[in-house]
């Protein structure tokens, strides 16, 4: 089975783009992080909105 291609997330408060592929290394976050492996109590780094508040990026 293939695995699934990374996406890319937008914050629904602010607009903020968290891309998995690329994950936010300034943040201690590694490349290829998913959203759902990030902890429950992250937060967007631009508005502090929870991991819930992120919806697909549709580009």
């Amino acid at each position: 089975m293939a695995e699934e291609p990374y996406k890319v997330w937008q914050c629904g408060v602010c607009g903020e783009l968290y891309d998995e592929a690329a994950g936010l290394p300034e943040a201690g976050i590694a490349p290829g992080t998913r959203l759902a492996d990030l902890p429950e109590d992250w937060m967007c780094p631009a508005c502090g909105s929870s991991k819930a508040d992120f919806v697909p990026y549709d580009a």
